[in-house]
């Protein structure tokens, strides 16, 4: 398991914060998350420790959080939202947001295999996002177009219904889950503005 350094940038955008509350799609990435809603004030630092130890997140690395999140047996919404980007975790509780770095050479991806009801989804809500199919087995192969294979093992999803992995940053392929002889499968993409929140696996 990688370890990295946390950092923490305080500010509570208005915006930001609604954008963290579901599955966001691609226009918040587009969201400032550095600017001052006038409709909230801003936060002392102080207040991100109290923030990251009412969830157990103190002395935890970025992939740690997003890894003990995704994975926590609770019912969604979690009283902490956390949205999965490129190269870092945004976490907020509706009055605070703090970033953590994801550093190294990892992309975290994470997939909700379904059958009959998914939903839009592009950065990864750990403590929103849904998938249908909650503690499903299932068999995951992850190849890029070079014909890498990434990943090809059996796994089980989380009680959120997806499963994570975590790929080589900056490459493309194709995502195949099979359950129970029904096959799906669809393109996933590692770069800077690919999606960490995979939900168009549908299973036929």
């Amino acid at each position: 398991m990688r370890r990295h350094h946390l950092t923490i940038r305080i500010a509570v955008p208005l915006a930001a914060v609604l954008a963290l509350s579901a599955c966001s799609t691609p226009e918040v990435a587009e969201t400032p998350r550095d600017s001052v809603s006038t409709a909230a004030p801003s936060v002392a630092a102080g207040d991100a420790g109290a923030l990251l130890a009412a969830h157990g997140l103190v002395g935890k690395s970025g992939a740690e959080v997003v890894e003990a999140l995704d994975q926590l047996d609770a019912q969604r919404p979690l009283p902490l939202a956390a949205s999965v980007r490129y190269d870092e975790v945004l976490l907020s509780d509706g009055t605070i947001e703090a970033s953590m770095p994801l550093d190294g050479d990892e992309f975290y991806l994470s997939i909700a295999p379904y059958e009959t009801t998914t939903h839009e989804c592009y950065f990864h809500n750990l403590g929103t996002c849904r998938g249908e199919l909650a503690e499903a087995d299932v068999k995951v192969t992850i190849t890029t177009d070079s014909g890498e294979v990434l990943v090809d093992e059996d796994a089980t999803t989380y009680a959120n219904g997806f499963v994570g992995f975590w790929i080589p940053k900056d490459v493309a392929g194709t995502v195949v889950v099979i359950k129970d002889g029904k096959r799906a499968e669809s393109r996933f993409s590692s770069d800077a503005e690919g999606p960490t929140c995979l939900t168009t696996l549908q299973l036929l």
